[in-house]
């Protein structure tokens, strides 16, 4: 698999260094050379396989020989230990549930096949994995790494940004954990992990990479659950299906678009947010003007730069299709919480982040037309929200609930690459 940085197309890699690396020079995101495409007889039949041998075929599709595929399908099968169930919530929507794993999110595919290629391809050399998380993310990552040989782990978060139950998940671990919250938002958070890879010593020192939704192998995970949700919708609905997908840093919705291009058959996409909202206001203005991060209740998704637009846009200019095709919305604060009592009421617990999705496929869904929801985190994981806007408790699932009483193990730096940096070194591998 050849991928090319999309700052600077000369810097050319495989997919081994890819996933070891993480990001190009310039901060630059690495994309596939190559857009492998099925044809509809070929989706048919990968539709008709279980979610493990019909991932493995396609992560082949786009790495090729690099791991032989028996080693793949192994690395898979460790990887998607869990389901992807499409649960009905009304007669003409449904919601892809990506919260059964470990961590009860989404990021768990991404996280956890990462850890698996990386383990293929880093071989004994020790790597540092930093990354800077708005909810989700530390958990499946801290979870995927937790206790693996030579593998430390650094994660950023914003102090007192995320949920308690989420910063429980991956504070309370410890032993080659480690968790900074910093004293700003996600998007200093993410700023201070790109000062770092461009300081060439300190990336170095400690042999760095990312597993943010930039690593490409966090990407090419995702984009699988998308073909398990197809699969699972009956084929007289596929053609008319509409996807929305909550959008934050927008991994997401890039691998939904590649699972698109790949021929899965998608009728179009919705990119719902909250009111961080740089791209709605870009698809309709058609300038890329960035406000400064709001605290909501979707809180995974308050992100005001996402590091993966660069790579929609790459793919649409690739495939030589139009932006305005792609759907998108803005759901605030009163509406998410009333969009969650609806739910309720249909026999549905959500939390915000399904919920902002569910309210804007629900107001552009047409005649005729089939609406698949992403939920990308159980409600519990936002008990506290959840509960409040429904006026009842929420019992805790028990990933949840043998880490609740832990203490946190966290450590607690301004927004200051050079303490970071101080703190970083002092890991550095003797």
């Amino acid at each position: 698999m050849k991928l090319y940085n999309l700052k600077d197309n000369s810097e050319q890699v495989s997919f081994a260094q890819a996933v070891k690396q993480g990001l190009g020079k310039q901060q630059g995101l690495f994309f596939p050379q190559d857009l492998p495409e099925f044809s509809a007889t070929e989706i048919d039949e990968l539709l008709k396989l279980d979610f493990v041998t019909r991932s493995s075929r396609i992560l082949t599709a786009f790495i090729g020989d690099e791991i032989p595929e028996a080693e793949l399908a192994s690395r898979v099968k460790e990887a998607f230990a869990f389901p992807a169930p499409v649960t009905q919530v009304e007669q003409d929507v449904a919601t892809l549930e990506l919260y059964h794993g470990p961590t009860l999110a989404f990021k768990d595919f991404g996280g956890r096949f990462m850890a698996q290629a990386l383990g293929q391809v880093a071989g004994d050399q020790p790597v540092t994995i930093l990354t800077a998380t708005s909810g989700d993310t530390g958990a499946a990552v801290a979870h995927a790494f937790y206790r693996l040989n030579n593998v430390q782990v650094v994660i950023l978060y914003p102090e007192g940004k995320i949920s308690p139950l989420q910063e429980k998940l991956f504070c309370t671990l410890g032993e080659n954990i480690h968790t900074v919250a910093i004293k700003d938002d996600f998007d200093a958070c993410q700023a201070l992990v790109k000062q770092s890879f461009d300081d060439e010593e300190l990336k170095k020192a400690l042999h760095l990479n990312s597993a943010n939704s930039i690593n490409i192998s966090r990407l090419l995970a995702q984009i699988c659950y998308y073909f398990e949700a197809v699969a699972q919708i009956p084929a007289e609905k596929r053609e008319q299906l509409v996807i929305s997908v909550p959008s934050g840093n927008f991994g997401d919705l890039t691998a939904g678009l590649l699972a698109k291009s790949m021929g899965l058959p998608v009728k179009r996409f919705i990119a719902a947010t909250n009111v961080n909202d740089t791209v709605p206001r870009y698809l309709e203005e058609g300038q890329w003007k960035p406000h400064q991060t709001v605290a909501t209740l979707s809180n995974a998704m308050d992100v005001s730069q996402p590091n993966n637009w660069p790579r929609i846009e790459e793919l649409f200019r690739r495939k030589g299709w139009s932006l305005q095709q792609l759907g998108h919305g803005v759901v605030t604060d009163d509406v998410t919480k009333d969009t969650v009592r609806e739910l309720d009421k249909k026999g549905y617990v959500s939390e915000p982040h399904a919920a902002v999705a569910y309210r804007v496929l629900r107001d552009q869904l047409q005649d005729g037309e089939y609406g698949l929801f992403l939920g990308t985190a159980h409600p519990a994981k936002f008990k506290e929200s959840v509960e409040e806007i429904l006026n009842k408790p929420l019992p805790l699932p028990q990933a949840l609930a043998e880490r609740a009483e832990l203490p946190l193990l966290s450590h607690f730096l301004p927004s200051d690459f050079a303490k970071l940096r101080a703190f970083l070194m002092e890991r550095a591998p003797k």
